[in-house]
């Protein structure tokens, strides 16, 4: 049986299939066009060289928060971050508007304390 199509702005394309592994050609092309290196992809997920180079050979996992952070490096979507990254690798979800007031509000309580820490 054929594959199914999605149509596109009036074309039809194959949709997207998950990477089986980490599709590393598409990553260091992307990076390129940013004039961008593995060593600031390591910088912004807060890693070493060698374990980006273990992510590159597919014999590291990426999380849910390092998708991302490689996304909003690269200016991608998440989902497609996940999606070259590997057929293991999680999308992450939405935040949720609660998740979203509970993060200002523990950011709000940190300044309140270190005002209160700084004095008058």
């Amino acid at each position: 049986m054929p594959p199914s199509f999605v149509p596109c702005a009036g074309r039809r394309i194959l949709p997207r299939r998950m990477a089986l592994f980490f599709d590393s050609g598409w990553f260091d092309a992307r990076l390129k066009a940013l004039g961008l290196s593995r060593a600031d992809m390591a910088a912004s997920l807060g890693l070493g060289e060698s374990e980006v180079a273990e992510i590159w050979k597919d014999q590291r996992e990426l999380t849910a928060g390092n998708v991302r952070v490689i996304a909003a490096l690269l200016g991608a979507e998440p989902r497609e971050i996940a999606t070259r990254a590997g057929v293991s690798t999680p999308v992450p979800r939405e935040a949720s508007s609660v998740e979203d007031r509970l993060a200002r509000i523990e950011a709000e309580l940190a300044e309140i304390k270190a005002l209160l820490k700084a004095g008058p």
